[in-house]
């Protein structure tokens, strides 16, 4: 699409506008009381399913603790800052051993029935789904109730990037990007990279929440590959800001560096520089900004 956008004269590459956005997965608020609680509830269906394909009236050894799941999830959600403080533990605990044996006994299930077979063909290949599906969030589980045990009963701490937010999408990464509506959001943190145009001419899913400023010396270096230049014009937030970020676009041969400086007290050459560069900058992506694209109006925001 760039290409095309430069053969026919519809884009030069001359500016070039990066930022960062988060796109959020379609999950829940992860609490450790709703991850164990979705464990047991998601496990039993699909042993319930995988019954139902082998026409049993039930997996011999799996007993139905959605019940008892329930009613200790919303005992713990129902409680008192107080509550939570005295009462929390030996419920978490009830809960967490609750989910072990429907784990343990879903995994011996699939065991006691791995030689048994459907009537015809479609119903092994469903069956073989089945087992699949049992093991991953199985799988899944062991690390729910592994993270659920450390945090809440030994009181440990664990790694952001070692926890587990969705068993349903387990990709999902903890994003902080300082904004004071949304302090906390759950998804991916996404790379772009935008012409004067609109047209974003780099994108990149990250993996966690890496600092924004690493991003520059590999834009410029796509850029040039996408263009056979450097850009005349590149702008960003102030979390691009670095020293080092600055003498790599002077060095790629980029005219107008519009990136702000990111605290500190600004020298008074620097903040004539901003504002004088920052103005430029808005004539420069106006047409963009009416497009409203996602890297401009977050900048607008």
């Amino acid at each position: 699409m760039v290409r095309a956008a430069v053969e026919l004269g519809l884009e030069d590459g001359t500016k070039l506008r990066v930022d960062t956005t988060v796109v959020q997965t379609d999950i829940h608020h992860p609490t450790d009381n709703t991850l164990l609680w979705d464990v047991v509830r998601v496990v039993t269906r699909l042993v319930r399913r995988l019954a139902k394909a082998l026409e049993l009236r039930r997996i011999k050894g799996f007993c139905d603790r959605t019940r008892a799941a329930r009613r200790r999830m919303y005992e713990i959600q129902r409680m008192t800052t107080r509550q939570r403080h005295e009462q929390q533990t030996r419920i978490y605990r009830a809960l967490i051993d609750i989910a072990e044996e429907v784990v343990g006994n879903a995994r011996a299930g699939l065991e006691r029935t791995r030689t048994m077979r459907g009537k015809d063909m479609f119903a092994d290949m469903a069956i073989e789904e089945l087992r699949s599906q049992i093991e991953h969030f199985c799988g899944l589980g062991d690390r729910v109730i592994d993270q659920a045990r450390h945090r809440v009963l030994f009181g440990e701490q664990v790694a952001t990037d070692e926890k587990i937010y969705s068993i349903f999408e387990p990709h999902t990464d903890l994003i902080k990007r300082g904004k004071v509506r949304t302090p906390v959001e759950f998804g991916h943190k996404v790379f772009l990279a935008e012409s004067a145009e609109g047209l974003i001419t780099q994108y990149e899913v990250l993996k966690g929440n890496p600092p924004d400023e690493v991003h520059v010396a590999s834009s410029l270096q796509r850029h040039r590959q996408a263009f056979g230049r450097a850009p005349q014009l590149y702008g960003s937030d102030r979390g691009f800001f670095s020293e080092q970020n600055l003498a790599s676009c002077k060095h790629a041969g980029v005219k107008v560096v519009c990136i702000p400086q990111r605290g500190g007290k600004r020298t008074g050459r620097r903040e004539a520089y901003e504002k004088s560069v920052a103005s430029r900058m808005v004539n420069a992506f106006a047409p963009a900004s009416r497009d409203a694209s996602p890297c401009c109006s977050e900048a607008a925001a």
